[in-house]
Formats: structure tokens, sequence, C-alpha cells
């Protein structure tokens, strides 16, 4: 009974810590883009990758317990970091045509985010692969500590392929979005290290 207790107790408290580390990640963003919006599309990623840990979990037939959890936490920040390392090769080509001193078209902002998210392509597969190369193997696992780690593993698995989607696709169309909307405000200008140089 005990330890069926202090289980329900960590359950609680991680319904509390969950939100904190949502917004803790928001504000870490908002501190680096400057940009509610950015921060917003750069916080989708958890939720396609929460779906994809969701879908396996409940395939392979998980309970919610600390260590899905843990495994959850981990992926959120591989979700994150990686949206943010498209967005930083986005903002980079952008950067490239606007310092150049010329007017901007709509058909610019295209070119600049498919530059940008190809260059990100070959990074972000090596990232998913290495992952799920590392963790799948786990899954099948059945010695010692095996039930320990599937908990872990299968979030981080189901997560890495639906956030790589959603990295690779929606985030650079959020990009050319918000991109052509600062355009037609007159509101578009150089970010990041470029705009310190000016």
């Amino acid at each position: 009974m005990p330890a069926r207790s202090s289980w329900r107790g960590m359950a609680e408290r991680l319904q509390v810590i969950l939100p904190v580390v949502f917004f803790v990640i928001f504000v870490l963003l908002y501190m680096v883009f400057h940009s509610v919006a950015e921060s917003a599309v750069l916080i989708f990623p958890t939720l396609y990758a929460l779906t994809g840990g969701l879908i396996l979990q409940k395939l392979l037939g998980y309970n919610f317990s600390v260590a899905v959890w843990v495994g959850y936490i981990a992926l959120f920040g591989i979700a994150v970091e990686t949206g943010v390392v498209m967005v930083v090769y986005l903002h980079e080509a952008l950067n490239r045509r606007l310092a150049t001193g010329k007017t901007l078209k709509h058909e610019d902002i295209e070119e600049a985010v498919i530059e940008g998210a190809v260059h990100r392509l070959r990074p972000k597969l090596m990232t998913v692969c290495v992952v799920l190369a590392s963790l799948i193997p786990i899954l099948w696992e059945s010695g010692i500590s095996s039930d320990v780690m599937k908990p872990i593993a299968a979030p981080l698995v189901g997560g890495m392929i639906t956030s790589t989607i959603h990295v690779l696709i929606l985030v650079p169309v959020f990009f050319a979005f918000m991109k052509e909307r600062a355009l037609r405000r007159g509101t578009l200008h150089l970010q990041g290290e470029d705009a310190a140089k000016d």
C-alpha cells in the first residue's frame, strides 16, 4: 500500500512539473527569438512528439509511470532542440537575402525557406536515425532492467518519428507564413547575430 501511494504522489508531482517544463521551454525560446509566434511554433514539435509517443505507448501497452514521463521529458527536449536548429537555419538563409539590401518579394522568402530547410534535412535525419538506432533495440530487450528501459524508450521512438515530420515540413511552412506576414506589414528585418553586427 505505501508503494502505491508513493507512485500516486509522483504522478501528481509530474502533473505539476510537466506544465512547468513547457512554460520554461517557452520562456527560453522567447528569450532566444524575441517572438511569441516563433516560440509558439517551436512548442508545437513537442505536441507532435507527444502524439507519436502516445501512439507507440498505447501499441506496446505501457501505462503511464515515472519511467514513461522521463521518456517524454527527454523527448520534448530533443524535439524543441531540433526545431530551434531548423529555425536558426531558416533565419540564416533569410538574413543572407535581407543583407543584400534588395527589396524582398514573396518568392525570395520561399527560396530562403527552401534553402534553409534543405540545409537542415541531413542533420535532422542523422539525429533521428541515431536516436532510433540506439533506442529501438531496447524495445526488444528482455534482460536485466529492461522493464525500466522499455517505458523510457517507447515515447522517444514514437515521438521522434512524428516530431521529424513536423520539424521538416510544418516548421518551415509556419516560418514562411510568419515572414510573409511581416513582409506585408513592413516589419521584416535581420535577426540574430547578423542584426547585432549591423
